[in-house]
């Protein structure tokens, strides 16, 4: 049997983290349930909001669920591998960075939310459950969900350095990602102009 070692292991197991995460379920999902193109309907991003938007509850449910999941699945192998928390948190960031930046998509992705939300119940889920719930709150609050998911990767470094420490520097990159990915809304929120649900 060939061993193979720790690195050579987490650049593979990051290749295919980056390869699951550039593949964008809400295009194949629209196609399924006969709806438009997310990236050319409403905010132009192919996420589980914009297919709430375009086609209702079903397809941005699958939407999500399958977002996540390329996630996690890269992580949840990375660790049954063996391969060190830090490698782990490589796997994950290169997943988020698939959706955002997608290999079979010229480049161009969704905000990551959803993917990182998947990795982080790899990685550290009670620290991720509890993000969710801020999330959870705050949409429930304000029903924006732009702000729901700006407020909640804000609070992930916090909640990380006091519930999982080793998963800081993860949260933290996840947080800077996604805001920047959120720049726009950003803006339409600061204007008033950021749709509700």
């Amino acid at each position: 049997m060939i061993a193979i070692n720790e690195p050579l292991l987490t650049t593979l197991f990051c290749a295919l983290a980056y390869l699951l995460g550039s593949v964008l379920f809400a295009v194949p999902v629209c196609q399924a349930w006969g709806l438009p193109d997310t990236r050319a309907q409403g905010s132009g991003n192919p996420g589980a909001t914009n297919v709430y938007r375009t086609g209702g509850w079903a397809p941005a449910l699958a939407t999500l669920v399958l977002d996540a999941a390329k996630g996690w699945l890269p992580v949840w192998l990375a660790h049954q591998a063996g391969l060190s928390l830090l490698a782990q948190a490589m796997v994950a960031l290169f997943a988020v960075t698939g959706h955002m930046i997608p290999l079979y998509f010229r480049f161009k992705g969704g905000k990551g939310v959803a993917t990182a939300l998947g990795s982080g119940l790899a990685l550290a889920p009670l620290t991720t459950l509890l993000i969710s719930a801020v999330w959870g709150v705050v949409m429930w609050r304000w029903r924006i969900s732009a702000l729901a998911s700006i407020v909640a990767v804000v609070c992930g470094p916090l909640v990380s350095a006091l519930i999982e420490p080793d998963t800081l520097p993860l949260f933290g990159l996840l947080a800077l990602l996604i805001v920047v990915r959120h720049r726009n809304n950003l803006i339409r929120l600061a204007q008033g102009r950021e749709s509700r649900f």
